[in-house]
């Protein structure tokens, strides 16, 4: 997989739009919404949920941060950021499940299952927007430099 690809300008801008939600959601997790993000953590989570919402917090800004500003390493945090959704959705499922109310918006059974459908776009956002679908898919021999 090459770590480098070249981007286009809109990709450019949805990973800049990605980077800044994740740190935005990840000082949240750290501030005013530390209670709500708690309701997201299963009651399997051998841990305590401040500290999973606390950690998920600054993993959250670590990764946009890296999406927005790492260009040689722009492909792997797409990677990154795509698995850390895959691993947070089961929270998300256990919200729904579960019947917990967070944000104000998630509030029935509806909005929680709505919310479930927009995983997949956010592990599409990250692999498309950092170029590391692009990566996977291009040979090794291939020159591709990353714009952005």
């Amino acid at each position: 997989m090459k770590r480098q690809v070249k981007t286009t300008l809109t990709q450019n801008i949805f990973r800049i739009l990605l980077a800044i939600f994740m740190v935005y959601a990840g000082f949240s997790h750290l501030s005013f919404n530390r209670i709500d993000f708690q309701a997201q953590v299963p009651d399997w989570i051998p841990l305590s949920k401040d500290l999973v919402v606390i950690l998920s917090g600054i993993v959250e800004m670590a990764l946009g941060l890296g999406l927005a500003f790492w260009k040689k390493e722009r492909v792997r945090f797409g990677w990154a950021l795509a698995l850390f959704f895959v691993l947070v959705f089961p929270g998300n499922v256990a919200q729904y499940l579960d019947g917990k109310d967070a944000f104000g918006a998630l509030n029935s059974d509806q909005a929680r299952l709505i919310r479930l459908f927009f995983q997949p776009v956010l592990i599409a956002w990250a692999l498309w927007s950092a170029g590391s679908w692009k990566a996977w898919r291009t040979p090794n021999h291939e020159k591709a430099v990353n714009h952005g």
